[in-house]
């Protein structure tokens, strides 16, 4: 086990590993965007962090997506992964290290891995005969014609030799291990989830596939090829050196593992939280010390896939808006573990709200002030009365509030109880007016007033943008160098928000020139947004249709998909089937999110006689339904009672109230509502399949 009592004052973070069969779309940059900013706030709290993002590029649906774009599943690998660390580097993330499974150091930590838990006695030679989902490179329990239970899609029959891993016998320890650790995976749900499917009992797991030969060799044995995940999740600690002979990775590695956090996707939370350390406590080799799953973001009532056709791409907002306010938005508008959505309206709106007319505003009254009223040097600012008090304690308050708050990931609380601050700095310019000077009003209190007033603006201006830093970098630096702080970046190496504290802008600091922050996004903003979209999807399908081959098919084949009705590129060559006549295809099904729900609060709607407000959790968020019931059942006899919503119903209003989502629920011959229910124990938030 690695020595966790010598690793003080570091920090190692982890996006999961992208697989390369698309370029990637807006919910891969939310995860990695929320890993950057935790690890721009931990490197300016002086702590030593490594942030790791990568690309998974083994596996039977790489090939098969290589063969089809006539290429080589290198060279189709290849040009994807230039695509995801082109788009980080243009968003401007300050990942560490950006690991690749098919680099040699991956290679040679994977064959060790497998190596060790074979001499371990955790690996034994047998066969496979079952299902297999290629999609999400996942086996699945069931007869021939089983749907994936997370994608949806049919699953193929797999007979196979294979090498197995006794995950049968880490059951008891698991469970040990969740009960010793229970800040180990969250959110709730996702333990919850884990938690039950390992008491439901574990089965050995297939290690080695020999159908395909896109992956890596096991070692000794090599018609084999290691299983997906195994190979993809050992990049943690492949990253950091294990599996090489040279000392300096070798002590990269004791220092930063065991990893103190793996960011990933809830879909793929069984493969970290489940598979992972039981491979990691076979090999002698300690546990993650947390796994936090974030949601789904959603666009189009669904979740942002390729073959959906919804998908959303960074690009198209970095290029109208900017990456600040991408990663504003998306770290504000979404609490984090839950299911967010995404739309362009919501976006823009937002961005004028918070960011233009909100801090982007502040910090332009003030700093054009002062350089009208004190020749752009900051005055000294008096003794401090009532009003400077109460703004001072507030910037104290959120001082001390933010960062508790950020840690614990709950970045839109943290955000919303800093754009309070920001709010209640503008109240107070405005009250204080240090712009109008009244008749009676003598010029030496006057001015007296207007340094006192924007002295003290300028100051919590100064404590808003370092918190904000991590979330807001480029806009941060600009406001860091308007206030006449130097660098951001040089602030941050010396670990700024380890001390910030009230008073740090000094009288006699000279001032830079006002510059624009956040210009107010026009009413064309939308349109732009969506024609970029648009534009990008049509290019794919056309070029498709003309039976583009080669390396730009490959390109193509990464391509995602417009957020319109138009299919994607990806869709037209390898999804699209039409259904028979009166029937929907299995992916039509996959888009409607059924999950289970509780009542919480049942009430009559007043002056509607068939409505029913409810209030109801779905274990990891609480919603209201409106559901036209009310003459078939009475309210106080629902709390309680668990039911089948759907979910991912666009909202709508009625009676000037929004119901977001809608109750499942049979309809008898006399028109009567029967609610769907269930016999056994059912966690909230499940989802039906």
């Amino acid at each position: 086990m690695a020595d966790s009592a010598t690793q003080t004052n570091r920090y190692y973070l982890t996006t999961p590993i992208y697989y390369v069969n698309a370029r990637p779309h807006l919910g891969h940059a939310y995860s990695t965007i929320v890993c950057d900013a935790m690890a721009r706030r931990k490197r300016a709290l002086g702590i030593d962090t490594w942030f790791l993002t990568g690309t998974d590029e083994h596996g039977q649906k790489i090939e098969r997506s290589a063969k089809q774009a006539g290429c080589t599943p290198q060279e189709f690998a290849t040009r994807i992964a230039g695509e995801f660390r082109g788009l980080w580097d243009r968003l401007g993330l300050t990942y560490d290290d950006f690991i690749r499974t098919t680099e040699e150091r991956h290679k040679r930590g994977v064959q060790k891995l497998f190596a060790t838990l074979r001499d371990m006695g955790f690996i034994y030679k047998g066969s496979y005969s079952g299902q297999y989902c290629i999609y999400d490179e996942a086996y699945v329990e069931g007869p021939p014609g089983t749907p994936c239970p997370d994608c949806g899609r049919i699953t193929e029959t797999v007979s196979e030799e294979n090498y197995f891993f006794k995950l049968s016998a880490f059951e008891r320890r698991l469970l040990e291990f969740y009960e010793a650790n229970p800040g180990f995976m969250g959110p709730e749900s996702t333990r919850r989830e884990v938690i039950s499917f390992v008491r439901s009992g574990l089965k050995d797991l297939s290690v080695s596939r020999t159908s395909f030969s896109w992956g890596i060799p096991v070692p000794g044995d090599e018609k084999h090829v290691v299983y997906v995940w195994l190979d993809a999740l050992a990049n943690y600690i492949t990253a950091l050196g294990y599996g090489s002979d040279d000392p300096a990775d070798q002590a990269k590695f004791k220092k930063f593992w065991p990893a103190d956090m793996h960011l990933i996707g809830k879909e793929i939370s069984r493969f970290h939280c489940v598979y992972w350390p039981a491979f990691l406590m076979a090999a002698g080799i300690e546990p993650p010390r947390s796994v936090r799953a974030n949601g789904w973001l959603l666009f189009d009532q669904g979740k942002m896939s390729k073959s959906r056709g919804n998908i959303v791409r960074a690009e198209t907002v970095h290029e109208v808006l900017g990456a600040d306010a991408l990663r504003y938005f998306l770290m504000r508008e979404i609490p984090f573990g839950q299911d967010g959505n995404f739309s362009f309206d919501a976006l823009v709106q937002r961005y004028n709200g918070d960011l233009a007319n909100g801090y982007g505003n502040l910090v332009s009254r003030v700093v054009n002030m002062v350089h009208k009223y004190f020749s752009g040097v900051m005055p000294e600012t008096g003794a401090e009365k009532q009003a400077e008090a109460a703004l001072r304690a507030s910037a104290q308050s959120a001082i001390a509030g933010f960062g508790p708050a950020f840690d614990e990931l709950n970045f839109s609380e943290a955000l919303k109880s800093l754009w309070l601050l920001v709010a209640e700095t503008d109240g107070y310019l405005t009250a204080n007016a240090p712009w109008k000077k009244p008749a009676e009003r003598r010029e030496a209190d006057h001015a007296a007033l207007q340094a006192r007033v924007l002295g003290t603006a300028a100051e919590a201006i100064r404590v808003i943008t370092a918190l904000v830093y991590p979330i807001l970098p480029d806009a941060a630096a600009k406001v860091w160098r308007q206030l006449g702080q130097g660098e951001i970046a040089d602030a941050a190496k010396e670990s700024f928000l380890k001390n910030l504290a009230w008073g740090g802008l000094k009288a006699g600091t000279k001032l830079l020139e006002p510059a624009p922050l956040f210009p107010r996004a026009e009413k064309d903003a939308v349109e732009r947004m969506q024609s970029l979209e648009e534009n990008n999807d049509r290019t794919a399908v056309e070029a498709v249709s003309q039976g583009e081959t080669g390396a730009k098919a490959a390109e193509l084949a990464a391509v995602p998909a417009a957020a319109s009705s138009a299919p994607s590129a990806a869709a037209v060559r390898e999804e699209a089937k039409p259904a028979a006549p009166g029937h929907i295809s299995i992916d039509d099904f996959a888009k409607v999110d059924l999950r289970v729900a509780q009542i919480l609060v049942a009430e009559r709607v007043p002056k509607a006689d068939k409505l029913l407000r409810l209030e109801v959790d779905l274990g990891y968020e609480k919603r209201q339904i409106l559901a036209g019931i009310a003459q078939h059942y009475e309210p106080e006899k629902l709390v309680g009672r668990k039911i089948v919503i759907v979910a991912n119903l666009a909202p709508r209003k009625m009676r000037g109230l929004e119901s977001n989502g809608m109750l499942l629920a049979a309809s008898l011959e006399d028109g009567a509502p029967v609610l769907a229910g269930f016999l056994e124990e059912v966690p909230l938030g499940a989802r039906l399949k």
